[in-house]
């Protein structure tokens, strides 16, 4: 199909590029201004798009589940740090309600420029095929893709195709899964783009991947029969072709931010040279306890530091050229290195590893019991060859592994395959075993947290006649059906009630990384954790919505913002003004950072509709995490953590040290687990009536008609909440 790419109008293309595989058509429309200035671009647009295709019984596997990838209007300018990011959103096969996750590399910015806010893809096709977004001829066509299952032999011929047509590697940029999300719920997208400055073999050059990889919406990809979808486009020129409404109000904020980055992050936290792996070491201390060690059994473990981002940035990552996932970002954080794989088909093969990130690290390594870079750079290829998601995965098998721990498992379950701490031969087989859907532990595996969970106690009490599910429940990490990311929560009760809240794709920290602010003593009462679970999702929720990345505003603290009286510190107000300054230049619009970011409110309370319509009176129910997130779920954990767990205890019962000496470790625990859920439960309450929900956690009618979101549903909705909240 042919079409007009357009210009560039304050941010906006004012295009959608739909495609519906099913028929084999495809359109372009242009988008409702009115639609457009209410949600905010990438993850708002697309939580909106994705509301308006779906049914409340609509299931992700449906041919009416829309992919949607959607750019926002701050993304693409790289004047400004850390503008690479896009959205990936759909209904998660993993989850069943709204899955979304953002990922960087050029796809975002390349769409854009060639004419397009978003791209969204429905029906099924009858064979595999790539979409392709050609900007150099004005056309968008189905094709038949290459019959590659993995993601790297599908780069290669993809890149062959195109450079033989005469395009450069520079002008492509392609998301792409593969075996591994058709045998799993949790398919990752992997995001490609061309790297000219990375040294290889004498030259320069290297196709590099980020990832969009939770909620499995890379499975919903594979289950349309998608390989790939490819942009063909080149970097604009020119003055102002971004069309900002103020091009010298953008340089000036850019020049500003990039300032920052280059004079604090080398005396901070340094993600230059460590990427965010560099977050291990903090959340290893002693006094914190918040790295998962053995399906986060424990909270810090003295081997860590050979998985930390210095070892990785002394022993692994590659520092020569440039690291930012796209132009402009002078944060450097996408660290990559060298690794020769010892297992599959692979094995002796010498591949270049983007990562490992934090998660990958936490995830893969201490959480596992495992303390070998090594394997963790090994393990994070093959997941990304394979496309499935690092963190998802990684969960699982600490779970695994802790079932075959507590003998609810056996060897025969795993047909021959039996997961243990600190086996890194075992773990790469499983990780093999998982991707390919072979066994039935690993199907079962595939198919998520909840499924195997229950799997696993139907094969236990068919053999001993003990129903184990209310044990497995405590120690199964996910919420709402979403495994959880790698931070170990007791010791923060607002990082609990973000996994239990305040995310409502399941336990995810997108929208509320609130732990270590917390940690450092940043949230003293109920009410100010409260207002967190409020604050920072408009802000890193926001930072979806425009199109940037959360990185050079969270991991690099501009030293002006002490100098702000009265405001949070913990959030870096002086970065949030030059945010806005950004936002103001490219919009044309006047307003401080705080009115900028609660126009996220929108899409939240969008995305809780989204929820309330498939959980309806339930809703409540899912906003909650397992014991395990929470607090000791037996004696020994209890007393690996004896001094903390009774200091803790004693402010909470108004007792001595001396007091609680005549008490046995299990009254102890069960004292300390009962008031820590009773907290919980406090601060979800309040976090409900801060958001204008009731205690159910459904949005009131007049909380959305003051948004304006209530003119933007459709009848069937506004009954649904009506009836929900009339009581």
């Amino acid at each position: 199909m042919k079409y007009s790419k357009g210009s560039i109008q304050r941010g906006y293309t004012n295009q959608l590029l739909s495609v519906d595989l099913t028929s084999a058509s495809i359109s372009v429309s242009g988008i409702d201004e009115r639609v457009r200035d209410y949600f905010l671009g990438g993850r708002s647009l697309a939580l909106y798009l994705l509301y308006r295709a779906v049914s409340p019984d609509t299931k992700a596997t449906d041919p009416e589940n829309p992919l949607i990838l959607a750019n926002g209007p701050l993304g693409g300018i790289p004047l400004f740090p850390g503008t690479a990011k896009a959205m990936a959103v759909s209904l998660s096969p993993l989850t069943g309600i709204a899955g979304v996750s953002n990922f960087g590399g050029y796809f975002g910015a390349f769409l854009k420029y060639s004419g397009f806010d978003a791209i969204q893809v429905t029906g099924q096709a009858d064979r595999f095929v790539m979409i392709v977004v050609n900007s150099f001829t004005g056309e968008v066509t189905i094709e038949d893709a290459p019959a590659d299952d993995e993601t790297f032999d599908l780069e290669r011929d993809i890149v062959a195709r195109f450079t033989d047509l005469g395009y450069k590697k520079q002008q492509l940029a392609f998301m792409s899964t593969g075996i591994g999300a058709a045998n799993t719920n949790y398919g990752c997208i992997n995001s490609h783009y061309y790297d000219m400055t990375k040294p290889v073999n004498g030259g320069k050059g290297l196709f590099r991947t980020k990832q969009a990889g939770r909620t499995g919406i890379g499975s919903v990809m594979r289950d349309k029969r998608v390989r790939s979808i490819v942009v063909l486009a080149g970097h604009l020129h020119g003055d102002n072709p971004y069309g900002a409404a103020d091009w010298n109000r953008v340089k000036q904020a850019g020049t500003k931010l990039h300032k920052v980055v280059k004079e604090v992050d080398p005396q901070s936290l340094k993600m230059a040279t460590r990427g965010s792996a560099g977050l291990i070491s903090f959340m290893s201390k002693p006094e914190y306890l918040s790295l998962p060690v053995n399906n986060f059994q424990a909270g810090t473990h003295p081997m860590a530091r050979q998985i930390c981002g210095k070892y990785y940035a002394q022993h692994h990552f590659d520092h020569r050229g440039m690291d930012g996932c796209f132009p402009g970002c002078n944060l450097q954080c996408t660290k990559g290195g060298y690794v020769t794989l010892v297992s599959g088909v692979h094995a002796r093969n010498k591949v270049w590893v983007d990562g490992p990130e934090y998660e990958t690290a936490a995830g893969f390594g201490s959480n596992l019991g495992i303390f070998n870079s090594t394997f963790i750079m090994e393990a994070n290829w093959h997941c990304d060859n394979y496309g499935i998601d690092t963190i998802t995965t990684a969960s699982i098998m600490a779970f695994l592994m802790e079932c075959f721990q507590r003998g609810y498992l056996v060897e025969h379950d795993g047909e021959g395959l039996s997961l243990k701490w600190g086996d890194e031969d075992t773990a790469l087989e499983f990780i093999h075993r998982l991707a390919l859907g072979k066994t039935e532990m690993a199907r079962a595996a595939g198919k998520g947290m909840l499924h195997v969970s229950d799997w696993i106690a139907r094969r236990y009490e068919k053999r001993t006649g003990i129903d184990i599910r209310k044990e497995l429940s405590m120690f199964a990490m996910q919420a709402k059906g979403l495994p959880f990311t790698f931070y170990r929560t007791h010791r923060s009760l607002s990082m609990q009630g973000s996994y239990a809240a305040a995310s409502d794709i399941g336990a995810h920290h997108a929208a509320a990384w609130l732990i270590k602010a917390d940690l450092l003593g940043a949230f003293p009462s109920f009410e100010k954790k409260a207002q967190a679970l409020i604050s920072y999702p408009r802000v890193r929720l926001g930072n979806d919505n425009m199109g940037v990345c959360k990185l050079p505003w969270v991991d690099v603290f501009n030293p002006e913002s002490n100098t702000r009286s009265g405001a949070d510190v913990f959030i870096n107000p002086a970065s949030q003004e030059i945010y806005a300054e950004f936002y103001n230049g490219v919009l044309g619009t006047d307003l401080n950072w705080e009115k900028i970011f609660a126009q996220t409110d929108r899409d939240i309370n969008l995305q809780r509709i989204l929820n309330v319509l498939r959980y309806g009176r339930e809703t409540v129910s899912h906003d909650w995490i397992p014991d395990r997130a929470i607090g000791p779920t037996e004696d020994a954990l209890y007393q690996a953590e004896e001094e903390f767990n009774d200091r803790d205890l004693a402010e909470r019962i108004e007792k001595t040290p001396e007091e609680l000496a005549g008490m046995t470790i299990r009254e102890k625990r069960e004292r300390l687990m009962a008031h820590r859920k009773d907290q919980l439960r406090k601060l979800i309450d309040i976090y409900y009536r801060e958001r204008g929900w009731n205690c159910r956690g459904i949005p009131m009618p007049d909380t959305l008609r003051q948004l304006g979101l209530w003119e933007y549903l459709d009848e069937g909705t506004r009954s649904v909440i009506l009836d929900l909240t009339k009581e």
